[in-house]
């Protein structure tokens, strides 16, 4: 296994990635982009383009905005609405895996920037038959979340006629250099299907269990060429006209709005993914299983690149969080209603060889992770720390200590006096 001698990412990278003669990786080159494009010009370009989407006649909304309540989604909102103007609906996809303080940041969200918003919730049953039927079939326990938060969004837009969904950062661009800042690239049923669903539509799921009809497979099913063609919707990333850096625009909603940040099981990053119990954790989980890294490497490569941390911090950070068996795991598997065992079967095939193999007593040894890979610290490609941050935590404003529990549905209004939902 090769890694990239900047960032310490595999080169078995699940979005692939391409290692040049230097042994720096396209996520790492791309990310060069950042220190040498005109972001004024860029940001200008941006402005005119939402321009041609304000007040349009006979519309109550500009745009569709996704949102879970995470720290990305205020800063995107805030900057659509209140820096150009546009009037946005806000569109949320339930993943059944809310956690207490992604249920506050979202209701909070919905509250300080006081948006119209709309929730797509799938039957409880059928949510869980699918999430064993994917993992069982593909290996992957999220796929209904990656699914569903992907199509909702357009099917809101296409519905009611707005023709502009924006989205905050390219992560195909941001983690792997898949495209370049510059080429623009918006989001396309092309780019849901073959990057973040990994060639699996819904149409792969008729048939797979008789619990799940074409019926349920609607909130997954994106609209179709037609309806496309006809509503013109296009899919904007932010983050191709604008300097991305989630944690210092997360650190500035912290301070803006008072979003709540948390521990997480299997990451240092304290900003991202703690509205949901799976994603950091479970999720996270099953990917180190399969490729041996995992949300940690993610968040160290791009502190890395953002020149906050060198390859030796780095690295002890991947040694403290890569293998830890995440506490909700049982409560997943009680609530998918498979063991353990089950479970590890389901993922054994999806295992990289590159990554994993078995011992001679037929366990499973990690032998891709780049914790085993003696790196050389010292190539001449590292970057200089000249920002060094912390994240941070705050206070809650009610426990969340234990991981027991998934949210459904929580409360969707922010006062002094209903964040805890409380009686009276």
């Amino acid at each position: 296994m090769k890694f990239c001698n900047r960032c310490m990412y595999p080169e078995n990278h699940a979005l692939n990635l391409i290692l040049d003669k230097d042994g720096v990786c396209s996520g790492c080159r791309v990310h060069e982009e950042k220190y040498s494009t005109d972001w004024s010009a860029k940001e200008q370009e941006l402005k005119a383009i939402l321009g041609q989407y304000k007040n349009r006649a006979g519309s109550s909304y500009d745009c569709v905005i996704p949102v879970v309540g995470s720290g990305d989604d205020f800063f995107v909102v805030d900057m659509v609405k209140n820096k150009f103007g546009l009037n946005p609906i806000l569109v949320t996809y339930n993943t059944h895996f809310s956690t207490k303080v992604g249920v506050r940041n979202l209701a909070r969200l919905i509250t300080e920037l006081d948006c119209d918003h709309m929730m797509s919730t799938v039957a409880p049953d059928i949510i869980k038959e699918i999430t064993k039927v994917t993992l069982e079939k593909f290996g992957d326990m999220y796929w209904h979340v990656l699914a569903g938060s992907q199509t909702f969004p357009v099917q809101v837009a296409t519905k009611l006629n707005i023709p502009l969904v924006i989205w905050g950062v390219n992560g195909w661009l941001d983690q792997v250099g898949m495209f370049s800042h510059h080429d623009r690239v918006e989001m396309t049923k092309k780019v849901r299907k073959e990057h973040a669903l990994r060639g699996v539509d819904a149409d792969a799921l008729v048939g797979a269990s008789e619990m799940i009809t074409i019926k349920d497979l609607q909130a997954f099913t994106y609209p179709t060429d037609e309806q496309l063609e006809k509503s013109r919707v296009r899919g904007l990333y932010l983050g191709n006209y604008i300097f991305w850096d989630s944690q210092k625009q997360i650190e500035g909603v912290i301070e803006k709005f008072g979003y709540e940040s948390h521990i997480q099981e299997r990451t240092y990053n304290t900003y991202e993914s703690i509205h949901c119990y799976n994603n950091a954790s479970v999720h996270d989980y099953v990917k180190y299983l399969k490729f041996g890294y995992s949300k940690v490497n993610d968040h160290v490569a791009r502190d890395i690149r953002l020149k906050r941390m060198n390859k030796a911090k780095g690295l002890e950070l991947i040694n403290q969080y890569l293998d830890v068996k995440p506490g909700t795991l049982e409560v997943f598997l009680d609530w998918v209603g498979l063991t353990e065992d089950e479970m590890l079967q389901y993922i054994d095939p999806f295992r990289d060889p590159t990554a994993w193999e078995k011992d001679g007593s037929g366990h499973w040894q990690c032998i891709g992770s780049v914790l085993d890979a003696g790196l050389n610290m010292t190539t001449g490609t590292e970057l200089e720390v000249s920002d060094p941050r912390e994240y941070r935590l705050t206070d809650l404003l009610e426990d969340q200590s234990g991981f027991n529990e998934y949210i459904l549905l929580g409360r969707s209004y922010m006062d002094t006096r209903n964040y805890k939902a409380v009686e009276g």
